[in-house]
């Protein structure tokens, strides 16, 4: 019975992952614009997956826990990259791709300097939610933000925190993942609110 849930939770996870930012990704083609997304809130988000790949690949976490990260920031460099674009500034990703980069080899010089990370990891990935939260709530517009795709971020969550308990165990991690758990559904709620208020006024 646990193996067959710790299966499905983490091929399900990594089935939705593999498309989780296809929703926003054509959102931002079909609507030609960046609208709606935030672009720190973008780049917080791809720090805390850098930084979380690289605490569960430095200390052996069983790869099927957290495989689905490596395709998150792929995506995650995709949409930017299309952000930039749609802004009219593409080079300036440069910069951001070479602070990323960089930080992957410095994050696992020391012991401390990953355990730090990660501690801050959570805090960093909550900030990048509340930034699309401020930006939805200042426009008042969710624009080309795709709740299909905050929606299924909830779901990997759950899945998470469900293996986390049923593998590691890590407190750090579990925590992380029911703080997003919770921020996402916030995000999504958020979304959906402004597109119905949208469509009233339409």
């Amino acid at each position: 019975m646990e193996a067959g849930l710790l299966w499905f939770c983490n091929w399900s996870t990594l089935g939705v992952c593999a498309a989780l930012k296809l929703p926003q990704i054509y959102a931002q083609l079909a609507a030609r614009s960046a609208r709606g997304i935030s672009l720190p809130s973008l780049l917080l988000e791809l720090a805390g997956f850098l930084v979380f790949l690289r605490y569960q690949h430095y200390y052996g976490n069983p790869l099927l826990t957290y495989l689905e990260y490596p395709i998150l920031i792929v995506q995650d460099i995709v949409l930017l990259l299309f952000v930039f674009h749609f802004n009219g500034n593409v080079k300036q990703a440069l910069p951001y791709m070479a602070v990323f980069v960089s930080s992957w080899f410095i994050l696992s010089l020391q012991k401390w300097i990953i355990d730090l990370a990660m501690n801050l990891c959570t805090v960093i990935s909550a900030a990048s939610k509340f930034a699309q939260l401020q930006y939805l709530w200042k426009a008042q517009d969710s624009g080309a933000v795709s709740a299909l795709t905050w929606g299924l971020s909830a779901y990997t969550c759950a899945t998470r925190i469900i293996t986390t308990l049923m593998t590691t165990n890590d407190l750090t991690i579990l925590l992380r993942f029911v703080i997003m758990l919770a921020l996402n559904i916030w995000v999504t709620a958020t979304v959906l609110h402004y597109r119905k208020s949208v469509t009233k006024a339409e």
